[in-house]
């Protein structure tokens, strides 16, 4: 599994999203020092992060609807991390938590999936 960083649309700077109780690091990629959420008001170090593999792996699931396109190409949508999940034998697989989309493209698939179906 890998960890995915995500960029804020149109922004230069790519985040850092380590995650602690599922709330993730606004700072920008590669920063030095504690992690923390706007604001400040959640610090935590690596050592108390959030594991990266998502807790609702398992949780059971069908395949999400799909855009004419095909997406989400059979994947269903996780309630804890809001990632598109394969699914095998009616639950969904084991995923790291959803950080973000690996592609302006996949981004707006996304967007275009959530502006048709809602959440």
């Amino acid at each position: 599994m890998t960890r995915t960083l995500a960029a804020l649309p149109g922004a230069a700077r790519r985040l850092c999203l380590s995650r602690r109780n599922g709330e993730i690091c606004t700072r920008e990629d590669g920063h030095r020092g504690l992690h923390h959420r706007t604001g400040g008001r959640l610090l935590w170090s690596d050592l108390q992060a959030d594991p990266p593999e998502c807790a609702g792996a398992g949780a059971p699931a069908e395949p999400a609807p799909e855009l004419p396109d095909g997406f989400p190409a059979g994947r269903a949508l996780c309630s804890v991390c809001w990632a598109f999940v394969d699914v095998v034998n009616g639950a969904l697989t084991p995923h790291d938590s959803w950080r973000g989309d690996d592609s302006r493209a996949e981004a707006d698939r996304r967007r275009e999936w959530f502006n048709t179906f809602g959440w």
